[in-house]
């Protein structure tokens, strides 16, 4: 992106410019730029922008000390270049300069400005004290290319049902399966938003799309299943991530959102004798939501079964918590068949712990079923027999 002359400039980093891209693709519509003092104040104040629901204003307040000196000193319809990893990835007309108190924004974001919690202490490094409104552009493909995936499936399939859920899959387990296939049950297409988070994590988020892509390619419809990176930014990370969940699958063109009724940010209640959750104080923002119950292993039932459904008591249930699941993993541990498919657990285990077996060939040919042949083998396809070996029931 080349410079017709030499402006001053704004550093931004990865998270800001995912943001600046979603609301420029119009993804985080009503939102679509950024806004100027007296929008954030009323924005801020009634969680509406334009008759619609949004949770908070949106705004850019880069910190940094070169930021600080520069943001107060722009003047109206001065042009400034947006700056990532030393690269040019944008530009502003500004239109105006105002102070902002990070504090009060971190507590619009999160709910809270405890900085024991992780996500404000981190957010709150990332604001300065000044936010710049005006005309933006930014490049960032990403975002793009998602909206023009999602259009070429949706016209392929001529779908009139598009349905999306937003999963971390920390690992992908069975209950994540199970979900999967009741949404695919009641749609023409599923949108999978994969969250690509922007710190560092034991697994790999390229891990993760490897596992879901392998779900998706051998034992789904892959003609009606687009997986789509989502850049999980900090906007995400704060009590409203429900609600912004819900703007942007709408934006993307899809009809309906699935989600757990264990999220946390869902705040599910009783009252009246009905059933609320964050959805009810939805604004402008028409699409359906569908709520979708626990599941569980049942070892008398000896299948997945909603805990709604399900005659026996939590004392036979098999719980999918991903924390736990993935501490078997972090372990080195090969997590039963009922909780992680085996060859999710061989692709995410042969990452973790490249080249763990000092002779893997001997190893598998020592302990292992063959043909007697010579053959090569890798640690992915030596977890995958491993996994029947345990799965042997003979002698056990």
């Amino acid at each position: 992106m080349a410079s017709a002359r030499k402006n001053r400039a704004i550093y931004i980093d990865k998270e800001a410019l995912s943001a600046l891209a979603l609301v420029q693709e119009g993804l985080l519509s009503p939102a679509d730029g950024l806004m100027d003092e007296k929008e954030a104040a009323e924005v801020d104040l009634s969680g509406e922008y334009m008759g619609r629901t949004l949770p908070f204003s949106f705004i850019l307040a880069p910190s940094g000390n070169r930021n600080q000196k520069i943001l107060p000193s722009l003047k109206k319809g001065e042009q400034v270049d947006l700056i990532c990893d030393s690269k040019k990835v944008g530009e502003i007309e500004t239109r105006s300069v105002f102070a902002i108190d990070p504090t009060k924004r971190v507590e619009r974001i999160f709910g809270t400005n405890d900085t024991s919690h992780p996500g404000v202490s981190k957010t709150l490094k990332r604001l300065g004290s000044y936010a710049i409104s005006g005309k933006y552009r930014v490049e960032f493909d990403d975002v793009k290319k998602g909206k023009e995936r999602i259009k070429e499936a949706k016209e392929r399939i001529n779908s009139s049902q598009t349905t999306a859920m937003m999963i971390a899959a920390k690992p992908l387990h069975r209950a994540h399966e199970r979900m999967i296939r009741l949404a695919l049950d009641k749609c023409d297409l599923l949108v999978i938003f994969l969250l690509k988070p922007y710190q560092k994590d034991f697994l790999d988020f390229e891990v993760r799309l490897k596992t879901l892509n392998y779900l998706v390619d051998n034992f789904l419809p892959k003609n009606r299943v687009v997986v789509i990176p989502f850049e999980n930014n900090y906007l995400f990370a704060g009590n409203n991530e429900m609600i912004l969940d819900a703007i942007v699958a709408q934006n993307y063109g899809c009809n309906r959102l699935v989600t757990g009724q264990t999220h946390v940010g869902l705040g599910m209640f009783y009252e009246d004798d009905g059933v609320h959750s964050i959805f009810d104080m939805l604004k402008g923002v028409n699409i359906e939501i569908d709520i979708a119950s626990e599941y569980v292993y049942c070892n008398l039932c000896k299948t997945l079964v909603s805990t709604k459904t399900c005659a026996h008591g939590q004392h036979h249930h098999i719980s999918y918590h991903s924390n736990s699941i993935m501490e078997l993993l972090k372990t080195g541990l090969l997590p039963p068949a009922v909780l992680v498919r085996k060859e999710i657990s061989a692709i995410i285990l042969s990452a973790l712990f490249p080249n763990r077996f000092k002779n893997l060939e001997k190893l598998y040919y020592d302990i292992m079923p063959v043909s007697g042949l010579l053959e090569s083998h890798n640690e992915e396809e030596f977890y995958l027999e491993l996994m029947n070996l345990y799965q042997t029931t003979s002698l056990s």
